[in-house]
């Protein structure tokens, strides 16, 4: 009973903190819930492995009050993306949409599967042939020996 309470714990105190600072804060609930979720699906900059939401980095702060001020100011969800995605790249958004600057790092990882099963596939078949070509290699006396001493194995002692 004691190990499942500890254990409660550490699990409570691992899960991810949310860097959102009281004073960021907006006083309209539903703002406030879009400009969570806008920063959800912003990279930091610093982190890059962390949203918004989640680092407390000062960039990343930066980002959640522009973000807030931002939609204070009217604009649209989309809007907001688009004008964070203008100044900062691509890379600002945890799921960059499919565009043509952001096709190789989409298909970068497809390309590299794609080789890596290429590659093995040759490597397989190359190994196979070079295994036949060898064994169907044997000379006279080789295979005479060879004969002598799997009748030798094979006789009974």
């Amino acid at each position: 009973m004691m190990r499942a309470a500890i254990l409660a714990l550490v699990l409570t105190l691992a899960a991810p903190a949310f860097a959102v600072n009281p004073s960021e804060r907006l006083s309209d609930p539903a703002l406030e819930a879009r400009a969570r979720d806008l920063s959800k699906e912003l990279r930091c900059l610093v982190c890059q492995n962390q949203s918004i939401d989640e680092s407390d980095a000062d960039l990343a702060q930066d980002l959640r009050i522009l973000v807030r001020e931002r939609l204070t100011a009217g604009d649209s969800d989309e809007e907001v993306l688009a004008y964070l995605t203008d100044r900062y790249g691509a890379f600002v958004r945890l799921k960059p949409p499919l565009s043509a600057s952001t096709i190789a790092l989409w298909a970068l990882p497809f390309l590299i599967a794609a080789l890596a099963i290429a590659g093995s596939a040759r490597y397989l078949r190359k190994r196979r042939t070079a295994d036949a070509s060898a064994a169907a290699a044997l000379t006279a006396e080789e295979e005479a020996a060879l004969a002598r001493i799997l009748e030798e194995r094979d006789r009974p002692q």
